[in-house]
């Protein structure tokens, strides 16, 4: 699998999760339990880590605290495995100073969403990644998210910017399964196609994407890296039974939900169980989240027990 990725190189395979931002009670980054998830990634056998994304609260983050995690990371994994960052913001400018930050710690490679706030246009999408590309140097990385971004990124437009070499690759979270099937046929070498669904990575890889980006990859990315290989040698059957084991633990996601918006239960979710596991010290989530209660950690609990986890 590839561990690292220039504009020149083969495609990023594998798994690749979005990794959670511990936070202390003050709400400031607790680099020591990062440093620990970090490692606890890396020693679980993925191929890549995806800071400042949406699982690391990314939207809830200071500037500040954003660097503070690229530091941490990058001068952490020491090269390791390859580090994108996430340089999500409303506009191209803003976009474009994220990414200097981004670039100056020392990332591998760059992801962005559309713009959103501001109506667009395909064009002004179209220049948007066209700019990030010429003007950071880095590979940069569609993240293509309509749930909070409002547009759906067009497959034939991911594949124009792609033969342009506008883009290295895209991050579907978008759920269409027929935009991405499409963007799987259409696409030219070297450009990475990774699912950011947590619960259909088998047929995703069946289809021919070349890897996943998952949020519960912090909880277990041992179960993610054994279906990665599983299905990369072809033994469909062993990947159908591990991803049907990580759908159920992805259950832990909806156990608030009954009285807190998604982000609250799913981030929530995540960072309870990594405290469980003994991985970071606090399952805080930044405000205005709503803290799940002992009940709700208690079912988390019960679900990474049958998951083998606890």
């Amino acid at each position: 699998m590839t561990k690292s990725h220039t504009a020149e190189s083969a495609t990023l395979t594998g798994v690749i999760p979005p990794v959670c931002t511990p936070l202390n009670p003050d709400f400031s980054v607790d680099t020591a339990s990062l440093v620990r998830l970090v490692d606890h990634l890396v020693d679980g056998g993925v191929d890549g880590l995806f800071v400042l994304g949406s699982t690391s609260e990314v939207a809830y983050l200071t500037d500040g605290q954003r660097r503070t995690v690229l530091d941490t990371v990058v001068g952490h994994v020491a090269g390791q495995v390859p580090v994108l960052a996430g340089v999500i913001d409303m506009t191209t400018p803003r976009v474009l100073e994220h990414a200097r930050v981004a670039i100056e710690a020392g990332a591998t490679g760059l992801v962005a969403t559309a713009p959103f706030y501001t109506r667009t246009h395909p064009e002004e999408i179209r220049t948007h990644f066209r700019t990030l590309a010429a003007r950071t140097g880095l590979p940069v990385y569609a993240y293509d998210l309509p749930v909070s971004v409002h547009v759906k990124l067009d497959a034939g437009l991911v594949l124009d910017l792609a033969a342009e070499g506008a883009l290295a690759g895209v991050k579907d979270s978008s759920g269409d399964e027929s935009g991405l099937r499409r963007v799987i046929m259409g696409r030219q070498a070297p450009f990475s196609v990774l699912t950011g669904s947590e619960v259909t990575v088998d047929s995703a890889l069946w289809m021919g994407a070349d890897g996943v980006v998952p949020g519960l990859g912090n909880v277990d990315p041992q179960g993610y890296a054994e279906l990665y290989r599983c299905a990369a040698r072809g033994d469909w059957e062993a990947a159908r039974a591990e991803q049907e084991r990580l759908a159920r633990l992805f259950e832990i996601v909806r156990v608030g939900g009954a009285r807190m918006g998604g982000s609250s239960a799913g981030l929530g979710a995540f960072k309870a169980a990594l405290h469980l596991r003994g991985v970071i010290d606090c399952p805080i989530t930044a405000l205005p989240q709503i803290p799940l209660n002992d009940d709700e950690v208690g079912r988390i609990g019960k679900l990474l027990a049958g998951a083998g986890l606890l």
